[in-house]
C-alpha cells in the first residue's frame, strides 16, 4: 500500500487551516501532519513531521511564506519537500518570487476542492503545479516587467554556461516545458515516448540546478531561451 501523502498546512487564518484539514483528511491517500500560523514554525514542522507537501500562504505576519520557502529549498535535509504557494489573487506580485524561491507552483485560495487535492498529488509526485488560471502568459508578463526580481538569481553569463551544457534535444524539451506542455504532449510533438521526455526533463533539471518543472519554466524565461510574449 502506498504511504499517504503527508501535508503541512501553513496559514495565519485558523479558519482556513481547519477547512483545508477537513478536505485533505477526507482523502484516503493523504493526511495532515501539522499546522503552522507563520513561516518560521512551518520550517520547523517541515523538518519534524517529514512533510511531503507544504501548502504555504504567501502573506503572513512574522516570517512570510516567501522567506519560509527559501529556507526550505535551501535546506538539503528538506530536499524532498514540495511547496505549493497559496495566494488570494492569481496575479500576485510574489508569484514569480515564490517560484524562484523554490516553490513547485501556486494556487489561488479560491480554487475548487478538487484543484487543491490535485495540486497536492501533483506536487507530491515531483511535478510542478501552475493553477489553470495562472497561465504561462502570466509568468511571462511578470518576467518581462522584471516582476519579483530580487537580484539573487544567476546572471546572464551563468545562465549561458548552464544552457551550453544542454543537448539540442534537452533545449527543445525545455522550450516546450516553458510553453506549458505536459510530458505526454511533448512526446506527441516530438514523436518519442513519455518516458524519453521525462528523462530529458530530469537531465535538464540536473544541469540547470532546478528542483522541478516550475524552476525550469522560470529558468527558460530568465535565461532568454524563451522570450515572453506580453499580450
Amino acid at each position: 500500500m502506498t504511504p499517504a501523502i503527508k501535508v503541512l498546512l501553513v496559514d495565519d487564518q485558523a479558519l482556513l487551516r481547519s477547512a483545508f484539514r477537513v478536505l485533505v483528511d477526507s482523502e484516503p491517500d493523504m493526511q495532515v501532519v501539522g499546522e503552522a500560523a507563520d513561516g518560521a514554525q512551518a520550517v520547523e514542522l517541515a523538518r519534524s513531521t517529514c512533510a511531503d507537501v507544504v501548502l504555504m500562504d504567501i502573506r503572513m505576519p512574522g516570517t512570510d511564506g516567501l522567506t519560509a520557502t527559501r529556507m526550505i529549498s535551501a535546506d538539503p535535509d528538506l530536499a524532498g519537500v514540495r511547496v505549493v504557494m497559496l495566494t488570494t489573487f492569481e496575479v500576485d506580485e510574489y508569484v514569480v518570487q515564490s517560484l524562484r524561491a523554490g516553490a513547485s507552483g501556486f494556487l489561488g485560495k479560491g480554487a475548487e476542492p478538487d484543484e487543491l487535492l490535485n495540486a497536492i498529488r501533483v506536487a507530491a509526485a515531483g511535478e510542478a503545479l501552475l493553477s489553470p488560471a495562472a497561465t504561462k502568459g502570466l509568468i511571462a508578463t511578470f518576467l518581462a516587467q522584471g516582476g519579483g526580481s530580487d537580484g539573487e538569481g544567476p546572471d546572464a553569463a551563468e545562465y549561458s554556461e548552464r544552457l551550453a551544457a544542454l543537448t539540442t534535444r534537452e533545449r527543445e524539451v525545455l522550450v516546450l516545458v516553458a510553453g506549458g506542455l505536459s510530458n505526454d504532449e511533448i512526446a506527441e510533438r516530438l514523436v518519442v515516448s513519455p518516458l524519453t521526455v521525462k528523462t530529458h526533463v530530469n537531465r535538464a533539471m540536473a544541469k540547470l540546478g532546478a528542483r522541478d518543472r516550475a524552476q525550469l519554466v522560470v529558468t527558460a524565461y530568465e535565461s532568454g531561451l524563451v522570450r515572453p510574449r506580453v499580450e
